[in-house]
């Protein structure tokens, strides 16, 4: 019934490939996974499929994010190669939940509801712990099917397999006739409900409620009141962030972002203040004060700070208030020295000013000259008086 779709999974096959499995009776099993995969309403709000190959060692040969049609599911299994040695089952187990299980491989947010499965094949008995692995699996919520054919151990598979065990366990006499198993899973993963059809109007998620349905919202939207379609929600509203800033709205989700001057902490969430006095950060002349998250210009001693509070002027060290000088203040640059008035001299604190000493004392040649300057003087009155008398 091509009408009959199954219900949206997230389906990992893990084929065995060791030794035992001759190269005939794997491309028998590659057959079987096309088959599957032609069951399946692939794609990617449907079922996505992921397949991982192992023996003693497990290779992932693609995962869930990879391929979103039939076709192209079909070319990538068709080229897989058997790894021969081993049968490592728990560890591919493993492998699974650590490296195809996540949402970086494709594995859709636990809040879709998405089931988990996955789908083991083997011919063998485990050559490692695979009890605890899978119980570690079925804990994580994955559904483990167990197929097991000719040699299998009946025992292994039903360690591993998801209760109830008879619909979990599967066993089949050869590769030959291992198609035969298509059916029966597509009994089990066929589904009749409104959601699983698509028959649905929901715009986003389908919740099954018995012989109806209710539609539902991804996280980050809210239903619209014709209960099918869905509206992004201000992520951003109080109270719906976690920014400590700045929050930024993205269709349906947010990002954290901080004030100038403020840079992103790892936490993608909290900020701190950033040193905008870092070389390149600012445009002061000379010195640069930061201040929480902004900066402030200021000047070197002798320097006063310009109207456009970044640049610095020489300042007149020479004016009035700026020296210590008692008479005299002669400007050298950005300093000063101390001189005094005519007839003062400078003290020897280079500040204050004295009022100079007239020396008394004068030399034999200046002394001389003094003579010769009253004798002539005395000379000339005598000869004067002379003239006056007659």
């Amino acid at each position: 019934d091509t009408a009959c779709k199954n219900r949206p999974l997230d389906l990992v096959f893990i084929v065995d490939s060791s030794r035992s499995v001759r190269p005939e009776e794997f491309e028998k099993v590659k057959i079987f996974l096309s088959e599957m995969i032609d069951t399946l309403d692939v794609g990617e709000r449907t079922t996505r499929v992921a397949v991982m190959n192992y023996a003693s060692t497990v290779k992932v040969e693609f995962p869930l994010r990879t391929y979103f049609d039939k076709a192209s599911l079909k070319e990538a299994v068709s080229r897989i190669e058997p790894l021969s040695a081993g049968t490592m089952t728990g560890l591919a187990i493993q492998t699974a939940m650590d490296e195809v299980f996540t949402e970086e491989m494709g594995t859709r947010p636990a809040t879709f509801n998405i089931p988990k499965v996955i789908i083991v094949v083997t011919d063998g008995r485990p050559q490692d712990q695979v009890q605890d692995v899978a119980a570690s699996a079925r804990t994580a919520g994955i559904e483990i099917y167990a197929v097991g054919v000719d040699r299998a151990d009946m025992q292994s598979l039903r360690i591993m397999a998801s209760e109830p065990l008879d619909e979990h366990v599967f066993y089949v006499e050869t590769y030959g006739v291992i198609e035969k198993l298509t059916s029966k899973f597509r009994e089990t993963f066929c589904a009749v409900n409104v959601c699983a059809l698509g028959t649905h109007g929901c715009q986003q998620v389908c919740v099954s409620n018995g012989a109806s349905y209710l539609c539902d919202c991804y996280e980050g939207y809210t239903l619209n009141p014709d209960k099918r379609t869905c509206s992004a929600v201000d992520m951003c509203a109080p109270g719906r962030h976690e920014c400590d800033q700045i929050c930024v709205s993205n269709n349906g989700s947010y990002v954290c972002d901080c004030y100038e001057g403020y840079t992103l902490n790892p936490d993608k969430k909290t900020c701190s203040a950033m040193d905008m006095c870092a070389p390149g950060r600012h445009d002061c002349a000379q010195v640069c004060l930061s201040n929480d998250g902004s900066y402030s210009c200021s000047c070197y001693e002798g320097y006063t700070l310009n109207p456009d509070k970044k640049t610095c002027s020489a300042a007149d060290v020479c004016a009035p208030g700026r020296h210590n000088c008692e008479q005299v203040c002669v400007r050298d640059d950005l300093f000063y020295t101390c001189d005094c008035h005519q007839g003062y001299t400078l003290n020897s604190d280079r500040k204050t000013c004295s009022r100079a000493i007239t020396s008394s004392l004068v030399t034999t040649e200046e002394s001389c000259k003094c003579e010769a300057i009253v004798a002539l003087q005395d000379s000339v009155t005598s000869h004067l008086e002379a003239l006056s008398s007659k």
